[in-house]
Formats: C-alpha cells, structure tokens, sequence
C-alpha cells in the first residue's frame, strides 16, 4: 500500500510544495514545530533512511541544503536543522527545521496548522528559492 507521502507526491492527497524534481520533493509538513518546518522526501518510497542507496542519500541532502537557503532567506533563523525521525510515517524524510535553539526541535511543540497558512508559508519558500535561481521551486 501507498505511503500517505506518495499519495500526496502523486497527487492523491493534497500538500504544499516548495520543491519537485524527479527524484525528491519538499513539503510543508501538516503539523510544524515553527513556521517553515518542511520535510524532504524521495519520490522512491523507502522506509528506514538507512536503507535509501547512497547516490539518493546525497541527493536529498543537497536538496534541504538548497530548501534550507530558502528557509534561511524567509524566517532568519540562528540555524535551519535537519532530521530524520522517521516514526510516524514509513517513507523516509528529512525535517527541516528554522530554529534558534535546541529546544526548536521538540516534536512535543508541533501544532497542526490550517491549509491556508501552510499554503502561505510554502508560497514565501517557493518565492525565495525562486529569487534564489531554484526552477524546482516552480511547483505549487
């Protein structure tokens, strides 16, 4: 059966875009830590990250490297941090998280946020990686 993020990368359910290619894609996640909290995912599903082949590993790290200078040009954060928790859904995905101190990434913070608010946010990430040079952000 389908991943909840396949479903949403191939259009079955919806979900906020900020980066497509042909291997990975970067959503807004539905319940953020902070605004701006988006997750990477590879197109292949693969359920534990150690498991994803090493030319898609480095894939997905150059793609939230680019989302984070996204990320960092919108909500000016100390820091944009990356993780991989992989419990709630299995499909990998990294988190990509603005934050300002360590306790910016405790999951007991998440809050769910409506469609038109992650709708907003997503379109200021797009615009970024756009003004940034990024076509992939072209997506929404």
């Amino acid at each position: 059966m389908a991943s909840i993020f396949t479903k949403i990368i191939s259009g079955e359910l919806p979900g906020h875009f900020v980066w497509r290619d042909d291997k990975a894609v970067a959503i807004m996640t539905i319940a953020p830590i902070k605004p701006g909290h988006c997750l990477v995912i590879p197109v292949q599903e693969v359920d534990h990250w150690d498991d994803v082949p090493a030319d898609l590993a480095a894939h997905l790290m150059q793609v939230a490297q680019k989302v984070a200078k996204g990320l960092k040009a919108v909500y000016s954060p100390k820091r944009v941090g990356v993780m991989v928790a992989g419990l709630e859904v299995p499909h990998t995905h990294l988190h990509l998280i603005p934050v300002d101190a360590l306790e910016d990434f405790d999951f007991s913070l998440q809050k769910p946020t409506e469609a038109e608010q992650l709708a907003a946010e997503s379109q200021k990430i797009r615009a970024a990686l756009k003004e940034l040079g990024y076509a992939e952000a072209e997506c929404g």
